[in-house]
């Protein structure tokens, strides 16, 4: 399988960039993406108001028989993710929903407010062929395991050239 279908979107290159080996150039890239991303954050909000990340972070792995993304999504249930597959594409959506605040945490006083609520969305190309009722997902301490079973293979058919009558 070709690594670039495994890759994940949700920047917006689309796929079309072509892209370095995973290993030499990959963590440089995501470390330039975050400080940008922080700098442009840091930017326009509000001093004091909190830096929204709630892009999860994925790790995507095969073996002959399957393909396993594993999703860290701390804080979150079974019930705040949905996941589905179309035109080949898994998509991974999630909420994180605001704790409410009753009693006298009402009027509580924040000094410090890093903790980042609302919704994130998650796409990764897959190879075409997948069936979705054979995906298996599970979830234990904020860890989704995402497990897919690959399509066989066609195998190539003999077609017989007969004599034109």
């Amino acid at each position: 399988m070709n690594l670039r279908s495994l890759m994940p979107f949700g920047g917006g290159n689309g796929g079309t960039r072509t892209q370095a080996p995973a290993n030499v150039f990959g963590s440089l890239h995501r470390e330039i993406d975050r400080l940008f991303d922080d700098f442009t954050r840091s930017a326009l909000a509000p001093l004091g108001q909190a830096q929204v990340n709630l892009m999860p972070s994925i790790d995507v792995s095969e073996t002959d028989k399957e393909i396993l993304i594993t999703v860290e999504m701390p804080g979150l249930e079974r019930k705040d993710v949905d996941i589905s597959l179309e035109d080949d594409v898994l998509t991974i959506r999630g909420e994180k929903k605001v704790e409410k605040q009753e009693g006298e945490e009402q009027n509580r006083n924040y000094h410090v407010a890093e903790r980042s609520y609302g919704v994130f969305l998650r796409g990764i190309q897959l190879p075409p062929g997948i069936d979705p009722s054979s995906i298996q997902a599970t979830m234990s301490n904020g860890v989704l395991k995402i497990t897919i079973p690959k399509p066989a293979k066609a195998e190539p058919k003999k077609i017989e050239v007969k004599d034109a009558a």
